[in-house]
């Protein structure tokens, strides 16, 4: 297993062992899913959520806001501890955990591209 593998790895333990249960706690996860399903915010390929399509409302924004602002934090953490960048631990989480658990007709754009559907 090479470091990039064992680096994913942890980088997930971290996102759903910590990040993920304090997200869950909240409304903005609840709010963000019904906007994914709807095809409002998708995944990006920097680890972060966006809109594929136009504004959002202002609790929506809100929403998409509290998750990526955890997410930065976890991003911040794994990068420390495994001697990179935040943007690398970003990327490397959209690679090996986010963009397996996006389901079908859910969107992600991977650093350069376009909106994709799942």
């Amino acid at each position: 297993m090479n470091a990039r593998n064992i680096f994913g790895l942890a980088l997930a333990g971290a996102v759903f062992a910590t990040g993920a249960v304090a997200i869950a706690q909240s409304d903005a996860k609840a709010r963000v899913d019904s906007a994914k399903a709807a095809g409002i915010v998708g995944e990006q390929g920097d680890g972060f959520l966006g809109f594929v399509s136009g504004a959002a409302d202002p609790a929506l924004k809100a929403a998409v806001d509290e998750i990526n602002a955890g997410r930065a934090q976890l991003y911040r953490e794994a990068a420390a501890k495994n001697g990179v960048s935040p943007e690398a631990a970003g990327a490397s989480a959209f690679n090996t955990v986010v963009k397996a658990k996006l389901k079908p007709g859910e969107y992600y754009k991977p650093n350069g591209g376009a909106w994709t559907r799942k």
